[in-house]
């Protein structure tokens, strides 16, 4: 039996449930979500757990009011929930009846849908939390983690047969799970551009290249983009915009959000095959951005280039607090000047240098090369 690994965001969950009525965990399929939603209502004595890909439990909600009604004092959790769109203004009316926090824990898939559709009809009822693959704050392994990727089954399975899982999900993903949310693109075309973003990870978007290299059209490029991202596969950083006059990059950063998924695309099994590859530099920036983004949920995070050249892989920013972090894959790492020509642009209250490195040390203008280990397990940020 696997030993559970604690999450990150399990605490605020608890908090959360305190009080909202509703808390809606988002994330991709197989991140854990179910594992840590039972783990969370396991805490609380009188709960019940539905998954609507169960026939058993979807038919338990054909009368979704009346059902909500006979259980109003359970914390009831409704897995998959993207299956069933149709129940978010019955809920917003049960709600409206029965306002007191932790009533509802539910979990989906799909962000674009889910989040339309809860928005509109749960506004000020509902926390949106959402759930990541393992990252460095949770689990000891950094190497395997960033060779593997977070997905708890490939991160926990020895090399080949992490290997073949991550064949099996995007397999699965594309043939089933894409069309069971009612989108209608061949499985092919759409691994052909997902592998095709893998070779651009931390790259800036041209939605025209890519359409050219696909040989689609640019709003069909923009439809995969959303696709892709709406079911938490792939994120858009957006630029840092200054006031200044300075000819900025204006179009975003993309990036496949689990380094083992970029890893699979472009064949890469052995972590000797990883150091090799010319991938290197961006798979390392995905994994430690991935990681940062979710043990500051309240961060919000872009990036810095300008048209000459200087550049900063990740701007954090919160209320009046900016961090600026450049990212380097070598245990030796170097920045041009051209990343304190951007320091002295954007101004942050703290800059750092993230590498593999085995211990901290200052170097020049008061930046500090930290390990992602070191970043992660104190109050430095």
């Amino acid at each position: 039996m696997q030993t559970y690994i604690p999450r990150i965001k399990e605490s605020i969950i608890e908090e959360h449930l305190k009080v909202f009525p509703a808390i809606a965990l988002l994330g991709a399929r197989q991140v854990g979500k179910s594992t840590l939603a039972k783990r969370i209502i396991r805490k609380h004595e009188n709960t019940i757990y539905l998954d609507l890909e169960d026939p058993r439990d979807f038919a338990k909600l054909q009368e979704p009011l009346a059902f909500l009604e006979a259980n109003r004092n359970a914390l009831i959790c409704i897995d998959e929930i993207q299956r069933y769109p149709e129940i978010f203004p019955l809920i917003r009316s049960y709600l409206d009846r029965n306002n007191h926090p932790g009533q509802l824990l539910i979990l989906g898939s799909a962000s674009r849908d889910l989040i339309r559709q809860s928005s509109e009809t749960l506004a000020g009822r509902i926390s949106f939390i959402e759930i990541g693959p393992f990252v460095a704050g949770e689990v000891d392994d950094l190497k395997t983690l960033w060779l593997q990727g977070g997905y708890p089954d490939s991160y926990l399975l020895n090399n080949e047969l992490s290997f073949d899982w991550r064949l099996n999900y995007i397999r699965t993903f594309l043939e089933r799970d894409i069309p069971q949310l009612g989108i209608n693109i061949p499985a092919e075309t759409l691994r052909r551009f997902w592998t095709m973003l893998a070779h651009l990870n931390g790259s800036i978007l041209n939605m025209s290249t890519l359409a050219s290299s696909m040989g689609i059209s640019v709003p069909t490029v923009k439809k995969y983009l959303d696709i892709l991202e709406g079911t938490f596969v792939i994120r858009r950083v957006k630029p840092f915009i200054t006031n200044t006059k300075k000819r900025l990059i204006k179009s975003p950063k993309i990036y496949i959000r689990d380094s083992g998924l970029i890893h699979f695309l472009l064949g890469i099994e052995g972590y000797n095959d990883l150091l090799g590859h010319p991938c290197l530099g961006n798979s390392y920036e995905t994994f430690v951005i991935s990681s940062l983004l979710e043990e500051l949920p309240r961060y919000t995070a872009s990036f810095y280039r300008s048209s000459s050249g200087a550049e900063i892989d990740l701007v954090l920013e919160k209320g009046n607090k900016r961090i600026a972090i450049e990212i380097k894959a070598s245990s030796a790492p170097k920045v041009t000047q051209g990343f304190y020509e951007a320091l002295g642009i954007i101004k942050p209250e703290k800059s750092f240098i993230i590498a593999p490195v085995n211990e901290s040390y200052p170097i020049k203008g008061g930046v500090w090369v930290h390990n992602l280990n070191t970043i992660i397990s104190s109050d430095i940020l």
